[in-house]
């Protein structure tokens, strides 16, 4: 298998729109929220550019899932702004490839924290869903 190399990076980036905003997750339980960048569609972001550094080491019928998130949300984002995160690969912690990951928007950095992933296989990880689809 192919390792990675520390310090390895991926990048993933998008234009907040309507659909990224915390307000379009808001509900009348939980009040309501702002029109700027949601702190889960960042960790989203976040993720895709850590799964872009293990593009490389997967085989077929092998993906990777995230398995660990230690994000801050440090400033809000408008809608129609461009936003990057860069995933930086910092070794193996056990069985997952740990990361740490800054996001920015135009006037600066927007987040930031650390990521773990874990290669699996695809057929398990639909198989363990599909189980637990049935004693639900």
């Amino acid at each position: 298998m192919t390792e990675i190399a520390i310090g390895a990076e991926g990048e993933a980036s998008w234009i907040v729109e309507e659909f990224d905003l915390a307000s379009r997750l808001s509900d009348r339980h939980s009040g309501s929220f702002p029109d700027v960048f949601s702190t889960s569609r960042m960790v989203a972001l976040m993720e895709l550019a850590a799964a872009r550094v293990l593009l490389p080491v997967l085989r077929p019928g092998e993906l990777s899932v995230g398995t660990l998130v230690d994000i801050v949300h440090t400033a809000a984002t408008p809608p129609g702004a461009r936003v990057r995160a860069v995933a930086r690969y910092t070794g193996r912690h056990e069985k997952a490839y740990a990361f740490e990951i800054v996001a920015y928007d135009p006037a600066g950095e927007i987040g930031r924290g650390r990521h773990h992933r874990t290669i699996i296989d695809t057929e398990r990880l639909l198989r363990g869903a599909a189980k637990r689809a049935r004693t639900s």
